[in-house]
């Protein structure tokens, strides 16, 4: 185990973005033999649009990883965190710093995210993507990714995070959020039955229907369980879902300056979302 999380610790980074075109590559090619959707797009623009964002993202991503390890040293060296005050196998330390990133990092953001409006307001920028596919996962406003990474940071304080699980952790994330955005249509016994652990791209895509109730559910990336236990779990049938936002203007979905304007719109109104508590199995 030792040897496995030394791995990750000492992951240099092209590795790092070799696993982010694996992940792409992998997903493309789902969405090519057994398509959710037969979009009629320019998919070549559209995966540009969207890199763009991941570039930016990246940028950010790379200033946080200083603030990162340094956090991290500093809680080592005070021994501060949940993880430093109990003794256990690697394996089950792995797991519960995972689900505490998972949770306060993805989950819990995320909700805040839908809710606070002026962090809507950075959010929107993910939910304008009309036609859904991998590469809207890489699809965040700079605001909105930089939210994510103070969440991170205050995931990694509470839990003790030590750096080989937190990258471990930044590695499934990948994976998942490519898979669960992919525009691919998994068979429906499969996907309902990951769907009681993991986030699946059936399940994900409710979460980008146009209007609410369903926009503002299934919130988690990694684990499914998060939604079920605060009642923000929506299972239907994907082929009702209708991709955007009933307020921003799908004409211009791949306009950069449109959507990197989005948050200061003042056109747009957005009003304290809610807390759901709205189930359909």
């Amino acid at each position: 185990m030792e040897a496995f999380l030394e791995f990750f610790e000492q992951m240099p980074s092209w590795q790092k973005l070799l696993w982010i075109v694996i992940c792409l590559s992998i997903n493309w090619i789902g969405e090519a033999i057994k398509p959710l959707f037969n979009f009629d797009y320019q998919k070549l623009k559209h995966v540009g649009t969207n890199l763009v964002f991941l570039a930016v993202d990246l940028a950010i991503n790379v200033l946080f990883g200083i603030a990162t390890l340094g956090i991290m040293i500093w809680l080592s060296n005070e021994q501060i965190g949940l993880l430093y005050l109990v003794d256990l196998p690697l394996v089950i330390e792995l797991i519960i710093g995972v689900m505490i990133l998972d949770f306060m990092a993805q989950y819990f953001v995320h909700y805040l995210l839908h809710n606070v409006p002026w962090m809507w307001r950075l959010h929107m920028v993910h939910h304008s993507d009309t036609h859904v596919d991998a590469t809207t996962a890489t699809r965040h406003h700079p605001g909105d990714y930089l939210l994510r990474e103070v969440f991170s940071l205050i995931a990694i304080i509470i839990g003790g995070i030590p750096l080989a699980y937190y990258l471990f952790y930044r590695i499934l994330t990948v994976f998942f959020a490519y898979f669960t955005h992919a525009n691919i249509s998994l068979p429906k016994s499969i996907d309902k039955a990951l769907s009681y652990i993991i986030v699946t791209p059936d399940m994900h895509k409710f979460h980008h229907h146009f209007e609410r109730p369903w926009t503002d559910t299934n919130f988690g990336n990694i684990f499914s369980f998060w939604d079920r236990m605060f009642g923000t779990l929506v299972y239907a049938n994907p082929k009702e879902i209708v991709y955007g936002l009933d307020v921003t203007d799908d004409s211009k979905n791949l306009d950069l300056a449109y959507q990197y304007s989005l948050p200061f719109n003042k056109s747009i109104k957005v009003e304290s979302r809610g807390w759901m508590f709205w189930k359909k199995e």
